[in-house]
């Protein structure tokens, strides 16, 4: 039963099931079978059956300080790592960079593979190379922050990568001085007046955006989810200004001259689907982007909610939202 071990607490069945705690232990599984499904945090998929195939649950631990100079230190962190851990750890040791990624769910492993965000901060800002296990070959290969392909919610490992590799180890570099301490998206800087703070530490903008996700978010251990849902779409200018006339009040963020970032879950929120429930399956109450699983739902009651949703907001908008769960179908 993998209903504890994916953050939506779907019921679905592995065939067989492992829990590897090191790359030797991959490495020697790997000489013995290939065909796998690779279980980390289970905090980005969506099960919507059982998995015929064996379940192999990565559980490495461990972290390292390779280098440190004068204003960067350099770490190497193994991917069974809970990813929120590791940034109060970072916060802990005043190693800046990842404070904004607070709370997000998940294991260090999957950070590179979504490209994980928030709050105007990418992983791939910090990432220095990410290594993995081949799985043909069951050789470590190690990939430059470059041959990443970062994008959007988006690397090689989603990509032209996709099954191809198992994720041992990501590192990072961060800063001990000068901190460039991001506090304009979002509500930061409003929760953090509202505590009479005006010259934010590290712990400060983590302990903001951690009071700021647990007011707007459910957490996965009362209320199954996955985080965002749908990933905010990315349109041309042309399309944004044409949208604009009929709804003056749609918020927008530029990201070049040609090309203009909507939030995702103000499209949900205007076809009406915010809060809405059909029977255990459901739009979160207080953030739209966000789909849950109230008790019993299925893997696939969900999915067919978030398709019921992508067709509203297209004959509305005309934009496509694309989700950004893996949906294991």
């Amino acid at each position: 039963m993998l209903k504890g071990y994916n953050t939506f607490g779907i019921s679905v069945y592995a065939k067989r099931f492992i829990t590897v705690t090191s790359i030797y232990e991959l490495q020697q599984l790997l000489k013995i079978e290939k065909n796998l499904f690779l279980l980390s945090g289970g905090s980005n998929m969506l099960f919507t059956k059982d998995i015929d195939k064996l379940v192999v649950h990565i559980d490495t631990k461990g972290i390292s300080i390779d280098k440190e100079d004068d204003n960067f230190v350099y770490l190497t962190v193994n991917c069974g790592e809970n990813w929120h851990d590791f940034v109060l750890w970072c916060v802990s040791q005043n190693y800046g960079g990842l404070e904004n990624l607070s709370l997000i769910p998940g294991n260090v492993g999957t950070s590179p593979i979504q490209n994980i965000g928030a709050y105007g901060v990418e992983v791939k800002d910090s990432i220095t190379k990410v290594e993995a296990l081949k799985i043909e070959t069951n050789k470590l290969v190690s990939f430059s922050n470059e041959a990443c392909n970062f994008g959007y919610r988006n690397s090689i490992f989603k990509n032209e990568a996709k099954g191809k590799f198992i994720l041992t180890s990501v590192s990072f570099k961060l800063t001990t001085k000068k901190h460039r301490l991001i506090t304009s998206y979002g509500d930061i800087e409003n929760e953090l007046a509202n505590h009479n703070i005006k010259a934010p530490t590290l712990k400060d903008i983590s302990v903001a955006v951690i009071a700021i996700r647990k007011s707007k978010l459910p957490d996965p251990k009362e209320i199954g989810n996955s985080g965002s849902f749908f990933k905010n779409p990315i349109i041309s200018k042309a399309q944004f200004l044409a949208l604009q006339k009929e709804n003056p009040e749609i918020p927008n963020y530029p990201l070049s001259s040609t090309t203009i970032k909507v939030p995702a879950g103000w499209l949900v929120e205007q076809i009406g689907f915010k809060g809405k429930r059909y029977g255990d399956a459901g739009v979160h109450e207080k953030q739209a982007l966000v789909l849950v699983n109230y008790a019993n739902a299925t893997g696939t009651e969900i999915f067919q909610l978030a398709e019921r949703i992508q067709e509203k907001v297209l004959e509305k908008f005309g934009i496509s939202l694309e989700i950004e769960v893996n949906v294991i179908s």
